[in-house]
């Protein structure tokens, strides 16, 4: 997904720039409602914080420049928030590519509606990001379409859809509505290089099918599409008891994966997880392995502290 020589021969020939693959995948896409849709935001009546920690492509290291690894760290934290019938959320990441590092905070709101034995989720989010370009090496000196320690920090939105129930979930949401354009200054500052914001779209489902009284299993599903490219990712992992599980995924055209984690404390409130990736596409311009470590707190459900004053007719009187 994440292509660094190319972008970079992009940004020396082309003047308008499209933001199309810049947003990171995390191969621990199950747990992370909240990066993929707004809508997800105290869906599960549990207030929570994650957070997850990248490191693509192990030691791959760029011949020139600033051009090593790309790395991403993301923050997420949600609640149910009853008298708003919904819940509130927050992501907060930092993502480096190359000579690129974007910086993104949001703040979700979902509205709540009982279906059936779930609940529905309806999202929307507002984002703040900045992009920061670092140094380039142009083939023409000064040339304007290059940038150079140049940054520009734009607001966006999104929206999407959640559905929750014991044992199914389902949901998705799009990024970049208002395609917001962001603009970089050359060497001399007089550069108007651009960059345009556009949609990306997730859609996941996950279903968890009993296979003992102890086993669950869990297969599940992620499609990506932007404005350039469709991707997806497949597959399932197997819980124990609650506790212990284990799982693969296939990422097409990247890579496949293994998931372990262990949930701790009371209430599996503390969860912990490591997904290891290997490169099986595009193995030369790659290195063989990435990382992933997910580490998520959950609270106990809000109680409901205020009650509401019990009629009886023994102290109604009628005059």
């Amino acid at each position: 997904m994440k292509k660094i020589l190319p972008v970079v021969l992009f940004l020396l020939a082309c003047h308008t720039m499209v933001w199309g693959q810049q947003q990171p995948q995390f191969t621990h896409y199950g747990f992370n409602g909240m990066y993929i849709s707004p809508a997800y935001a105290g869906i599960t009546n549990r207030p929570e914080v994650m957070s997850i920690y990248r490191y693509q492509w192990l030691n791959y290291d760029a011949s020139f420049d600033d051009g090593g690894a790309p790395q991403t760290l993301l923050l997420t934290a949600h609640t149910p928030v009853r008298f708003l019938k919904g819940g509130l959320g927050m992501n907060l990441m930092r993502d480096k590519i190359a000579n690129t590092t974007i910086l993104t905070a949001a703040l979700s709101y979902s509205f709540h509606i009982t279906i059936g034995e779930g609940k529905l989720g309806l999202g929307i989010q507002g984002n703040v990001n900045n992009i920061k370009k670092g140094n380039y090496r142009a083939i023409d000196d000064n040339d304007p379409n290059v940038p150079y320690n140049s940054s520009d920090t734009k607001y966006d939105m999104g929206a999407g859809v959640w559905y929750e129930s014991s044992t199914f979930y389902a949901g998705g949401g799009v990024t970049n509505l208002l395609r917001s354009e962001y603009l970089f200054a050359d060497s001399t500052g007089t550069g108007k290089g651009r960059l345009l914001g556009e949609n990306h779209i997730y859609a996941t489902a996950g279903y968890h099918l009993p296979l003992t009284n102890e086993l669950v299993m869990t297969p599940a599903l992620l499609l990506k599409h932007d404005t350039e490219t469709f991707s997806f990712d497949a597959g399932a992992r197997v819980t124990y008891n609650e506790k212990y599980w284990g799982g693969v995924n296939y990422r097409h055209q990247e890579a496949v994966s293994a998931l372990v984690g262990v949930a701790l404390f009371q209430e599996n409130a503390l969860r912990v997880g490591y997904a290891f990736d290997f490169t099986t596409f595009n193995r030369e311009a790659k290195a063989p392995t990435s990382h992933e470590v997910m580490v998520s707190y959950r609270l106990p459900e809000p109680v409901v502290r205020f009650r509401p004053p019990v009629r009886t007719p023994r102290y109604y009187f009628q005059k």
